[in-house]
């Protein structure tokens, strides 16, 4: 099966401190053990960062750690899918259809290239959102 794990489920995955930490590690082992293909948005990548250099946790993830991190868990195991400048007009196309601001452009990114890559699911800890930004996608979308 071909899945896009989203950020959410990544940051969880790699940190043992984050409360949702064995709901992320199963899917991301499940691409790890070769049960499933695993993909990732190439917007991720930069999200994950950031995400993990800020955390609050003891000790903080340094920007080198967490660079080593996203290399070794993400970089080496999973489909990197990106997005070209026509992806990201249809993707605001799209939002400005829906009526749809803010932060939620971020996770139709993620779901646009979703889309493009022919997933089969899409595993986020941000169900309702993700529906919301893309209702045609709803029965693909699910919370480890």
């Amino acid at each position: 099966m071909r899945i896009l794990l989203d950020t959410s489920v990544l940051v969880a995955a790699m940190v043992e401190a984050h409360p949702a930490h064995e709901q992320g590690l199963a899917w991301l082992k499940r691409v790890s053990d070769g049960t499933d293909e695993g993909l990732v948005a190439a917007h991720s990548l930069a999200e994950l960062y950031a995400v993990l250099t800020t955390l609050p946790v003891r000790p903080p993830i340094s920007p080198l750690d967490a660079q080593r991190l996203i290399k070794h868990n993400i970089i080496e195991r999973l489909e990197i899918v990106s997005l070209s400048e026509r992806d990201y007009t249809q993707v605001i196309t799209h939002l400005a259809a829906l009526g749809i601001v803010g932060g939620a452009t971020y996770d139709a990114l993620i779901l646009h290239a979703a889309a493009k890559a022919k997933v089969d699911l899409v595993v986020t800890f941000n169900e309702k959102d993700f529906q919301r930004v893309y209702p045609n996608l709803a029965d693909k979308i699910v919370t480890p």
